[in-house]
């Protein structure tokens, strides 16, 4: 008996980081020293006072039960201090703050939330898949806004507003970018807001790489905007900031309203996250903070080594001022996906295609600083073998 998927799964393209993964190890079956610049999974550890405090707390039985499902208190107490303290964002630890098991679980249920059959979300174009993905799921039909990099890869907001689809529900923003590791300024912020203002619509703000910033930037939130929680709620994420990827544990914050129904389908759907690891993230935002600046100085080294070796090839590259993504043009004569399948299969590297991400990212591929600096060098090393060969 053949066991026939629903039309909103069949609706799905394949899972792009899945399928690089399967790419990978392929190719590493055949004996290759693959150097994987695809995924961003950091590749630091996590601070040694968070492994810690979970080894602490997983000793104790009280955390073995069903977690809280919209987090403990000492948890939205923590969030609500770090916003104060990063933002001047006050917030309301009962109403304004969701913990999640990782911002892509929040991101990914708020469609179920507020989005019906006919209805659309404004998703970027390149993005982060699970946008457009879960609109898919949820039954409505993803807007596509294209990135350009003469607009500095900023949603055109006019144009949007010409174009907007009938029953727009909610706007998908997210920098500090990815993959483009663009920036914005406030000044951005606040005409998403009043665009959502106008036009009634959500305002979903990624900010999982706010902390990851150099050369002197330093990215807003959303919710300094004045107005902001009327239409809007930010994404944040452990993973990206303090190497906790595999830990699973963000957070939504912002408008009463738009948090409480996020937590409504959640009760529906999970069972909250493991109190150990909750406390674990208490430790990450209230405890010490000096390693930071290790890690972003670590980041920046690698940043400029890739640029710099990039350049030195001929590739047009832009030197990020966040995230741990490069965004480079292509060479000449590749495409996107051409040219990431010659990086894995004749050098041993793995990138991600841009026109993976969206069709606005043709012509881009997408580079993690997830690995060490002499790997990124001996990158670069096969990348200029690699490429002019196959010109």
């Amino acid at each position: 008996m053949k066991m026939e998927t629903a039309g909103r799964l069949r609706r799905l393209p394949p899972y792009l980081f899945a399928e690089i993964d399967r790419i990978k190890r392929e190719v590493i079956r055949r004996g290759a020293d693959v150097i994987d610049l695809g995924v961003g999974d950091p590749d630091l550890p996590t601070p040694g006072h968070i492994v810690e405090a979970l080894e602490r707390a997983a000793r104790d039985p009280a955390n073995h039960r069903y977690a809280l499902d919209l987090g403990m208190p000492v948890l939205r107490e923590a969030i609500a201090a770090w916003y104060d303290r990063r933002f001047g964002v006050r917030l309301d630890p009962s109403s304004e703050i969701l913990p999640l098991i990782g911002s892509k679980e929040g991101i990914a249920h708020l469609p179920f939330a507020f989005i019906d059959p006919g209805d659309a979300a404004l998703v970027p174009d390149p993005a982060y898949p699970v946008y457009r993905a879960t609109t898919i799921l949820a039954g409505g039909e993803p807007h596509g806004m294209p990135l350009l990099e003469e607009n500095g890869f900023l949603p055109d907001l006019d144009r949007v507003a010409r174009d907007l689809p009938r029953r727009a529900r909610i706007l998908y923003l997210n920098y500090p970018n990815n993959p483009t590791a663009a920036v914005c300024d406030a000044a951005f912020l606040a005409r998403a807001v009043e665009f959502g203002r106008r036009h009634d619509v959500i305002v979903c703000h990624d900010a999982a790489y706010t902390e990851l910033a150099f050369d002197g930037y330093s990215a807003p939130s959303l919710l300094q905007v004045e107005g902001a929680r009327e239409v809007g709620v930010e994404f944040h994420s452990l993973s990206k900031t303090y190497s906790m990827t595999g830990w699973r544990i963000g957070f939504a914050v912002g408008n009463a309203d738009v948090v409480a129904a996020l937590g409504k389908v959640k009760s529906n759907i999970d069972s909250g996250i493991f109190q150990a690891v909750q406390l674990a993230g208490v430790a990450a935002l209230t405890g010490p903070q000096e390693f930071l600046p290790a890690f972003l100085e670590t980041y920046r080294r690698r940043r400029d080594v890739l640029v710099d070796g990039l350049r030195a090839l001929g590739w047009r590259v832009a030197r990020p001022r966040a995230t741990f993504y490069v965004w480079a043009r292509v060479p000449d004569g590749f495409t996107s996906a051409s040219l990431v399948r010659t990086l894995i299969e004749k050098a041993g590297i793995v990138a991600t295609p841009g026109s993976g991400l969206g069709p606005a990212g043709e012509g881009y591929v997408r580079m993690a600083l997830t690995v060490g600096e002499d790997r990124i060098r001996e990158a670069v090393g096969r990348m200029g073998k690699c490429v002019r060969s196959e010109k």
